[in-house]
């Protein structure tokens, strides 16, 4: 089967090869790609880090190794080992579970420097500004989305050759939809299955009349597991 992947480049990389050797191949259509922002840090003092993506890795070397960081997942967790950071405290992939994990975790009133991105949800930020902590964000990085999508998907689009999509985040699904319209491929997206991250995720593809369907939990192996589970009904998703 022919599975569209949207991630930014390196990300896409990574998912093709683990679909290939399930025995199927990846019809790469990055949407976005990761480039450095140029902001810089805050220059104010902060206890910990917190960081949820493995694309701070680069932003991360200009930072206090000796800091305590709390990241969202294991993928994250080794960039920043790969940083140099060796005091690392690994949520179960999810905002929800990084701010339970820094509140259960850190006493109220501290400062924390979050890096992410210039396109990021509220949460975690949200719900730890509610529980009393300080948060700097730095956006240190961005998903530069591109301007129309790559010929070889758009190919396998129009020629019904895509037999399922995988999708990692909102802001790639909103501008996989909305580069489909403008290629006039609507039609051809919503012609085979949509596999998706969290429910936040699917919402556009949603909206937009594709069927959906939602991991059991936020990592690449449940979404991988959901995906083998389409050739052998019932699929392991939950719609």
């Amino acid at each position: 089967m022919q599975v569209l992947v949207t991630r930014s480049p390196e990300d896409a990389a990574r998912t093709a090869q683990k679909l290939e050797a399930r025995g199927h191949e990846a019809v790469l259509a990055p949407v976005t790609r990761i480039v450095p922002t140029g902001e810089p840090a805050p220059a104010a003092a902060y206890d910990a880090l917190i960081v949820t993506s493995a694309h701070a890795q680069q932003a991360l070397a200009a930072l206090d190794r000796e800091k305590p960081v709390f990241a969202v997942g294991e993928r994250t967790a080794e960039a920043v080992r790969t940083a140099g950071f060796a005091e690392i405290v690994v949520a179960a992939g999810d905002a929800v579970s990084l701010s339970r994990l820094i509140r259960e975790r850190l006493p109220s009133g501290l400062t924390l420097l979050h890096v992410t991105a210039r396109h990021h949800k509220e949460e975690p930020a949200a719900s730890l500004r509610a529980a009393g902590f300080t948060l700097l964000p730095w956006q240190a990085y961005e998903a530069r989305a591109v301007e129309r999508l790559p010929e070889r998907a758009a190919e396998a689009l129009r020629s019904g050759q895509i037999g399922a999509a995988l999708h990692y985040s909102r802001r790639s699904a909103d501008l996989v939809v909305r580069l489909a319209e403008e290629a006039g491929l609507a039609a051809g997206l919503r012609a085979f299955p949509h596999l998706c991250l969290s429910a936040d995720v699917a919402a556009p593809l949603a909206s937009a009349g594709a069927e959906t369907l939602v991991a059991e939990d936020p990592s690449e192996e449940a979404l991988l597991r959901g995906f083998e589970g389409l050739s052998r009904p019932p699929p392991v998703l939950h719609p």
